[in-house]
């Protein structure tokens, strides 16, 4: 895809986050059925799913939720199990700041921390050169309606179609998270030890005893901290090292 020159800077960062964010949205669209289950089974109308999904977008962090509202459970436990369950967006919202230039204001950087999830974190990590916050905007625009939407729709369905038909469609998270991280891997050998590494990592602490007691959360912020640590320390970013490409964008 080739936006013409004539293009405002900020048009054109809208229009490629569009362009990124509708595989996000589309598999988006698809999981977020059965969070919409989840949230019929916890007693909440389309209405209600729809804008728990809008302004919650994480699906670990809806489920704990949902389940929480389904027993009855107190307002503080329902926000500190959110709190636990989304606690890696913080980690990944402190990265995307690193990305701004600095004279991008506050509004911007909230409004993109607004809607910081794996996928469109992934992507946005993967841009050269300084963060326009307009494609944020744009990977946001059709992404967080498709998970909304889904959610609101798998509500409507509730238990119309079978539970294990719906989170058979999960799959196609799978799918985006390879979408993700493969190009960048695949252009750069460090990034492709560190993306294995992680998946070793990632199994070794869901079999090991103690940890694999932690929610798999806490687990994702343990080896979120302790592989970027490692990979900061053996193989760090040289300030003085020209990006080649910074300034352009992938066709």
């Amino acid at each position: 895809m080739t936006l013409t020159t004539t293009s405002s800077p900020r048009r054109e960062a809208f229009v490629y986050g569009v362009r990124d964010g509708l595989p996000i949205a589309l598999g988006y669209f698809v999981v977020s059925f059965t969070l919409g289950i989840a949230a019929r089974n916890a007693g909440l109308t389309p209405f209600e799913g729809f804008l728990a999904s809008f302004f919650n977008n994480a699906s670990a962090g809806e489920y704990a939720a949902f389940t929480i509202i389904a027993a009855d459970a107190p307002y503080l436990e329902l926000a500190i199990m959110t709190l636990v369950a989304n606690a890696r967006y913080m980690l990944m919202s402190c990265v995307v700041s690193q990305k701004f230039s600095p004279d991008t204001n506050i509004l911007h950087r909230v409004l993109v921390g607004f809607d910081i999830t794996d996928e469109i974190f992934g992507i946005t990590i993967a841009r050269k050169g300084p963060l326009n916050p307009y494609y944020n905007y744009g990977a946001m625009s059709v992404a967080l309606p498709g998970w909304s939407v889904g959610t609101a729709l798998g509500v409507m369905a509730g238990n119309m179609l079978p539970v294990a038909a719906v989170s058979a469609l999960s799959v196609a998270l799978f799918g985006m998270f390879i979408w993700v991280i493969i190009p960048p891997a695949r252009d750069n050998k460090i990034i492709g030890m560190l993306v294995a590494a992680s998946f070793i990592a990632s199994f070794a602490c869901a079999n090991l005893p103690l940890i694999s007691e932690l929610s798999g959360g806490t687990r994702t912020i343990i080896l979120t901290v302790a592989i970027a640590t490692i990979g900061a320390i053996l193989y760090p970013i040289k300030d003085n090292a020209p990006a080649k490409g910074e300034n352009k964008h992938e066709s």
